[in-house]
């Protein structure tokens, strides 16, 4: 993802003159990660199948509450997934640690009972072609229109990096949501609208100088441009009524604010069940600067998006082996899995 405004400029990251300092201490921090030794557990054996629990303290602050106050997303069971994925090591693109979190996303959607297809594509990066999929789970509803709910699961391809806020955060939450919606019994189910769930590679930017990542509109996104350019040529793209996106919303000190490239309406109903559900100091009814991420290639066809994405809470750990399990929280999980619930049904209802 990538902070803009208009107000400076860096490179090719367009930044407010807060993200200007905080860039600076993550520059630093990069060169550190640059220095260090080059190898990357990426390439490490794979885990067992069934990982090991990291070991980290979660202070009673940072539980979730039960699953019956969230409307049935458990934050806890959310917040194994995040860690499963934390155990696998660095997961750039194309890496074989990113296979292995292929084949757990998929066994664990197979164990909800959903139907999820395997996008395969090449993404041409500045670094050669790197092998990339997309996860697709398609919920089928009575009615034409479409709810796609999206979060990218690649970390940056920086050493040591295992991007516990950034993505693993926000693919936990949409596994949650995939088992609360798949399934001949599920947990939930819309009225009328197809429910599909996106798990997309490829977000971060493939080219990393010093431990920087090079973001750039054609060195961005791959799996987010690919996945809409696929709906356009099938047809579908015009069935999706929303995008909702979620990224690095697992912060244990979570402030979610508006983002400024986001169709306002759509905001409004995210921001507005937050509000009536208590979660006004998570969910700011302020605004920050646009931020490049995977809702982007939507908005530029014409779909209504939103992206959840708590930027300023990152501080100095942001692209950096800092990003770990002690910087996250089931409670984070649990309060964007409940606001994701209960804003389903406002926006199936909206326009009609």
């Amino acid at each position: 993802m990538n902070p803009v405004t208009t107000i400076a400029k860096v490179g090719n990251r367009s930044q407010s003159m807060g993200t200007l300092l905080r860039l600076a201490a993550l520059l630093i921090a990069g060169i550190c990660v640059g220095c260090s030794a080059a190898s990357t557990k990426a390439d490490k054996p794979a885990p067992a199948a069934t990982q090991p629990k990291a070991a980290v303290s979660v202070a009673p602050a940072d539980a979730a509450p039960p699953a019956a106050q969230t409307a049935g997303f458990d934050g806890a069971r959310a917040f194994e997934y995040l860690r499963a994925q934390v155990t696998f090591g660095p997961r750039p693109s194309g890496s074989a640690a990113l296979g292995r979190t292929q084949e757990y996303i998929n066994s664990q959607l197979v164990s909800f009972g959903c139907h999820a297809d395997d996008d395969d594509f090449t993404g041409r990066t500045p670094i050669g072609d790197i092998h990339m999929k997309n996860i697709v789970v398609k919920i089928p509803g009575s009615g034409r229109d479409i709810i796609l709910l999206l979060t990218h699961y690649d970390t940056v391809r920086i050493d040591n990096f295992v991007g516990a806020n950034d993505s693993a955060s926000s693919t936990a939450v949409m596994l949650e949501m995939a088992r609360l919606y798949c399934g001949a019994k599920p947990v939930h189910r819309l009225r009328s609208d197809s429910l599909w769930i996106a798990f997309l590679d490829g977000e971060e930017a493939q080219q990393v100088i010093n431990g920087v990542a090079q973001w750039s509109d054609e060195d961005s996104v791959y799996g987010s441009r690919e996945l809409a350019a696929r709906l356009a040529l099938s047809g579908d793209l015009k069935r999706v009524k929303a995008v909702v996106l979620a990224d690095m919303i697992g912060d244990r000190n979570l402030h979610i604010r508006r983002e400024g490239n986001s169709t306002p309406w759509l905001t409004d109903i995210i921001w507005s069940t937050a509000g009536r559900l208590g979660y006004q100091s998570e969910f700011l009814n302020d605004s920050q600067g646009p931020v490049g991420d995977d809702h982007d290639p939507f908005v530029h066809r014409g779909v209504p998006a939103v992206d959840m994405i708590d930027f300023e809470s990152q501080g100095t750990f942001w692209h950096t082996p800092q990003d770990n399990l002690d910087k996250v929280s089931a409670r984070s999980l649990a309060i964007v899995g409940h606001v994701l619930v209960e804003s389903l049904p406002q926006i199936e209802k909206h326009g009609r």
